[in-house]
This record gives structure tokens, C-alpha cells and sequence, in this order.
């Protein structure tokens, strides 16, 4: 009888998409056993590639709008349309504006960007095809603005002491002294799809833990927090900041709780249940899933790490493949096995370049199927 294997990896950022990464796997195991029988399921957690799977799942269409990305230049975004039981809902990454992808390293400052993007694009589904909610997956940001410029696109204002409203960025926010809601437009249902459990503020909160790879300096990090913690206290939002997810994107998972009324979901559960994920679990003699980084970040939720403890709630075993792994993630006990390209001691322009026929190899060399 041929093994089936449940093949469900989120992207490799920077070099495979999911349903890369799914095909490259895909090949690596045919070598190992052409008869089994395969299940591709590439997956997301709230970050890059959560519009494209659930336009599949959802039979959605792509909606062009025009945007601004993270350091406010004009962008062409898209966002995913779908009829549904419900009315029509558009599904959205915070990403497709204000990703860290769309700036270049030496652009990166946390202290101008803002999520100005994300707020102009949920300003156009509701105005232009009166949705009756808003899916948005939340991750991958180049922000640290607490969803202030998103609020702003919605309508809302940051006064200073003397009335004036300031420009919402973590910068602007310090002189900040209230928050008006009083023009904010009528929103529909909001969910946001979240791929990690982190507090807006303190040692777990948003600018501790990310910052950094957004181009934060040790020094801007105080004034980022300073900014994040004046923003919670002119809005009132003491109780949101504490609520797992509210550190996601920046701030943006307090954001949307705080200023659009959402409720904060796993991206991974929401995609997992669209995709009846659990079902095709229980199917599988073994399940593959892999990511670029798989860490001591992950732990916190993202989505091979959610599929395997899904997994070993059913007693399948899961092996991971990943660019990069730490020893947290290796001594975490999650997965049968973790496989690295990273331990190849190979450059990293040749893994980034060849990661796809790597990332073959490895699967084909591990032999995970003999284990």
C-alpha cells in the first residue's frame, strides 16, 4: 500500500513561494518513493501568500486599487474579492502595502513608516464593493506604527496639544495628545489573521522582538516604544495591548483591535479550517511542512510549527525543512526531524538562487521516509 504524504509548506521569503516550495518537496520525495501517494497544500499564516491561498479556497478575484507603501510613495496594490455566504469579503495582506519587501535595506525606517497603505486599500472594499467584512492577514511588515496610519486612512485623527492633527507615524505620535474617532468611516466585520501571540509593549511586544529586522537602532527602539505606549495611553487602549497578537506587523494586530474593532484570529487556524487542513492530517502517513526560518520565532505560533503540534494531536509524524533553524526549534521536540539548507555550509546568494533544487536534494538525501 503506498504512504501518503501530506506535503503543506508556508513561503521560503526571498526565494520559493509556498507552491514552490511544495513542488520542489513534491520532487524530492517522488525520488525517494515514486509510488506515493502526495497531497499538496501550501500553506500560510497570516504573512506573504495568504491571498493567494485562500483566493483559491474562496474562488476569489483579484481587485486592483491604488495605494501607498510603507514610506508613503503611490503603489498599485491588489487585494482578493469573494462571494460568499455572508456578502461579498475581501481578503487582504498588510504586507501587499507595507511589507518589508517593497523597500530596500538602506530604506528601512521604522520610525516615518506606516501603515497608511493598508487602511487605504480596506477604505476602497468598503466604499466601492460595500463588503461585509475584511479578512487581513497580518505579518511581514516594514512598519512599527501601531496601525496608526491605517486608522488614519479610516478616518481617524491624532491631535497635538494645540488641535492640529499630526502625520501618524511612531515619530509624529510622541507629540500626539488624543485620538478622534468622530469622522472614522462605518466598517464592516473585521478579522485579522495573525501568525504570532506577542503584547503591542515590554520585552515580547512589537518593537523588542521586530523591530530590529525593520532597521530599528538601539536608539530608535526607545523612541518606537515610547511612541507605541503615548499611543495606547491617548487612546485608552491599555486592555488591547495586552491581547495575544496585539505586537503582530508592528502593532497593527493592536491597531485593528483597537481603532477598526477586529478580532484577532490565528491565520493559521483561519486558513487551516478553509482549507480543512485537519482532515487531510488524519489522512497522511507523514506530513512535510518547511519555511524559510524555522526558530525560536516560530515557536510563538507560525504555520509549520501550528501544523505540527496539529499533527501530533493525531499521533502523524511531521518532518520540516527550512532555510535556517536555530537550537531552540531543534530542541523543541515539535518536529521527527528538521532539515536546514543553511547546514550545507553553502554561500547564502547560491541557497537564495537554488533554493528550489536544494531543497530537492535534501528531502531526497534525508530519506525521512525510512524513519
Amino acid at each position: 500500500m503506498s504512504r501518503r504524504i501530506l506535503i503543506a509548506p508556508d513561503k521560503f521569503k526571498g526565494s520559493l513561494s509556498a507552491p514552490e516550495a511544495a513542488a520542489a518537496i513534491a520532487e524530492g520525495i517522488r525520488r525517494l518513493d515514486p509510488t506515493a501517494e502526495l497531497d499538496l497544500c501550501p500553506i500560510a499564516d497570516g504573512g506573504e501568500g495568504f491571498m493567494e491561498s485562500l483566493a483559491s479556497a474562496l474562488a476569489g478575484r483579484w481587485i486592483h486599487c491604488p495605494a501607498v507603501d510603507a514610506l508613503g510613495r503611490p503603489v498599485d496594490s491588489k487585494y482578493v474579492l469573494a462571494d460568499t455566504a455572508e456578502g461579498p469579503v475581501a481578503v487582504m495582506e498588510m504586507a501587499e502595502t507595507a511589507g518589508l519587501w517593497r523597500l530596500a535595506a538602506s530604506e528601512r525606517d521604522p520610525l516615518v513608516a506606516t501603515t497608511l497603505g493598508v487602511g487605504m486599500q480596506m477604505a476602497h472594499a468598503i466604499a466601492e464593493h460595500q463588503v461585509s467584512r475584511i479578512i487581513m492577514g497580518i505579518g511581514g511588515s516594514a512598519t512599527n506604527d501601531g496601525g496608526c496610519g491605517m486608522a488614519s486612512a479610516l478616518g481617524v485623527i491624532f491631535p497635538d496639544e494645540s488641535g492640529v492633527s499630526v502625520d501618524p507615524n511612531p515619530w509624529n505620535l510622541l507629540g500626539a495628545t488624543a485620538v478622534d474617532f468622530s469622522n472614522r468611516m462605518t466598517l464592516p466585520r473585521v478579522t485579522a489573521a495573525c501568525d504570532v501571540d506577542n503584547p503591542l509593549l515590554g520585552e515580547r511586544g512589537a518593537t523588542a522582538v521586530f523591530s530590529g529586522q525593520k532597521g530599528a537602532t538601539a536608539e530608535s527602539k526607545v523612541t518606537l516604544e515610547m511612541a507605541l505606549r503615548n499611543l495606547v495611553a491617548i487612546s485608552g487602549g491599555e486592555q488591547a495591548a495586552e491581547i495575544p497578537g496585539a505586537g503582530a506587523a508592528g502593532g497593527l494586530g493592536f491597531g485593528l483591535l483597537h481603532f477598526a474593532g477586529a478580532e484577532l484570529v490565528s491565520g493559521f487556524d483561519l486558513l487551516a479550517d478553509l482549507l480543512k487542513l485537519e482532515e487531510r492530517v488524519v489522512k497522511a502517513d507523514h506530513v512535510i511542512t518547511g519555511e524559510g526560518s524555522i526558530d525560536h520565532q516560530s515557536l510563538s505560533g507560525k504555520g509549520p510549527v501550528a501544523l505540527a503540534r496539529l499533527a501530533a494531536r493525531h499521533g502523524i509524524p511531521v518532518t520540516g525543512f527550512c532555510g535556517m533553524t536555530d537550537d531552540a526549534a531543534r530542541g523543541s521536540g515539535i518536529f521527527a526531524s528538521l532539515h536546514a539548507l543553511a547546514d550545507t555550509g553553502l554561500p547564502l546568494e547560491q541557497l537564495i538562487a537554488e533554493a528550489g533544487p536544494l531543497l530537492t536534494a535534501m528531502v531526497e538525501q534525508s530519506n525521512f521516509i525510512q524513519s
